[in-house]
Formats: structure tokens, sequence, C-alpha cells
């Protein structure tokens, strides 16, 4: 029993510790036309966008939909890459834990 509080304590101290480098990634996604670029941190928190300035020659539904596939894109490899870092931390454990279900859509 002691030894299954030690790994809890030890999960629970990387689990932090995963949290902290989540915060500090910047992972980015882009338009498929690389006309707009945006990037967000580990845990999904947006960070910066940059656009490219002949954009703004689009129409407004072009536009929207360069920052929809960029933001988009951003967002699934930072969950992707949270999934495989909190994998990585469990030993494959299956924690159901929210917002990590491998059926997600």
């Amino acid at each position: 029993l002691t030894e299954a509080f030690k790994k809890a304590k030890q999960i629970q101290q990387d689990a932090q510790k995963l949290q902290d480098e989540l915060e500090c990634m910047e992972i980015e996604g882009k338009s498929d036309d690389e006309m707009v670029k945006v990037w967000i941190n580990g845990n999904q928190l947006p960070l910066k966008v940059q656009v490219n300035e002949s954009i703004l020659d689009s129409d407004k539904e072009t536009i929207e939909k360069n920052f929809l596939q960029a933001i988009q894109k951003a967002h699934e490899s930072s969950t992707t890459t949270m999934k495989e870092r909190m994998n990585d931390l469990t030993g494959g454990l299956n924690l159901n834990l929210p917002g990590l279900d491998n059926n997600d859509p």
C-alpha cells in the first residue's frame, strides 16, 4: 500500500511538471495557404497570431476560413501533444480523464 502511495505522489509531481511544460510550449498552426498562423500553448491557450498582409485583399469568407484552419490545426497539434505526454506520464494507464478520451471527436 505504501508503494502505491509513493507511485501516486510521483505521478502527481510529474503531472505538475508536465502542466508547467505544456504552459511553456508554443505550438503553431497555419492555414493551408499559410496566410494565417496562430500559436497556442500545450494547454490550448492562444498566444499569438501572424497574418500575411496579402490576405487583406481577400474576401471576408476566405479570411475567416484561413483563421479557422490555423486555429484547428494548432488545437489538434496541441491536444495530440498533451495526450502523448499524459500517456508517457501515466505509462499507458487508462485513467479516463475528462478531455483526454481517445474517442473524442
